[in-house]
């Protein structure tokens, strides 16, 4: 078979009744465009998604490609094992509910062409709860803020990116609501348009009011990443040295109470001081370790190189 162009990566969930629709409405989207494949990634389903996928198979006219995971693990590792398998120069993702309008994906492509590597949904005219909107504009207007990259909606499914974007990011947890912050930070070029966000019509939402405190923990994880990956010592180094020169200072300062006469043996500041030393020379040897393992790793690294003339 033909090397499709465009795989359609699509991470499922118990979405049994959209399935059937969500590929009617694919097939006119895409199908008169160049070549593409559906990639579908069954994570753990409890209902008959992965049996309507089946069904789905047998008469689809396109390649169609099924990942079935041994259990839910998550859209970010439910997307990567997508990724992996995805054949295309070029990747489309959406969420499997019928609330992203395929019809967007040929749009997107187009800008992709125009010289950028990830292209971003911006759900303008949102279709959700208002209690979901709030809590994910707050969450926007973080990240804009941590990842320095201005997006009004960071965590829309519909995204279109080059394939060289999907095999330089890693995956895992809930970092796949910060794709276009890990992506803009490996040095490709990001950017959003508008598309049409529709009402959800079956199940219900797997969002949920934790989710939330689970993607501010993954965003400090993402900041982590970006500003200190390749120089840890930077800053446990930091943390350190704070550390022991405050150490050194109490100390220095119970010194002169011991020469002047006083006590100081059983001064809770005394331990203070040893503590904090202590802790600074424990964390500024966790930089050092850090920045060996570093060194062994970014060999195996591919360096963004955008492109070579000769």
């Amino acid at each position: 078979m033909q090397k499709p162009r465009i795989s359609l990566v699509i991470a499922v969930y118990n979405e049994e009744e959209s399935l059937r629709p969500l590929v009617d409405a694919i097939e006119p989207a895409l199908r008169s465009g160049p070549g593409f494949e559906y990639v579908w990634v069954d994570d753990g389903s409890t209902d008959g998604s992965f049996e309507e996928l089946i069904r789905l198979k047998k008469r689809a006219k396109s390649r169609f490609r099924i990942i079935r995971m041994r259990k839910n693990t998550g859209k970010s590792t439910a997307l990567a094992a997508g990724f992996q398998v995805a054949g295309g120069d070029i990747i489309a993702t959406m969420d499997a509910d019928l609330q992203d309008d395929p019809a967007e994906i040929p749009k997107m492509i187009a800008l992709l062409e125009k010289g950028y590597d990830l292209i971003v949904g911006w759900r303008v005219n949102r279709q959700d709860p208002k209690k979901k909107i709030l809590l994910s504009r707050i969450f926007n207007a973080v990240v804009r803020r941590v990842g320095g990259v201005g997006l009004h909606d960071m965590n829309c499914g519909l995204k279109v990116m080059r394939r060289e974007v999907a095999e330089e990011i890693q995956l895992y947890g809930e970092l796949h609501r910060f794709i276009p912050v890990l992506s803009a930070a490996k040095g490709f070029r990001v950017t959003e348009m508008p598309v049409v966000h529709h009402a959800r019509k079956y199940s219900t939402s797997k969002f949920g009011s934790g989710r939330i405190v689970h993607a501010f923990f993954d965003l400090f994880t993402t900041a982590f990443i970006i500003a200190f990956k390749n120089r840890p010592l930077q800053l446990f180094g930091r943390i350190g040295m704070i550390c022991i020169l405050l150490g050194t200072f109490v100390l220095l300062y119970l010194s002169g109470l011991h020469f002047l006469g006083q006590s100081i043996g059983r001064r809770p500041l005394l331990f203070l001081g040893i503590l904090l030393i202590l802790f600074g020379i424990q964390l500024f040897s966790t930089g050092l370790l850090g920045e060996l393992v570093t060194s062994r790793n970014i060999r195996r690294e591919q360096h963004p190189i955008r492109e070579i003339i000769e």
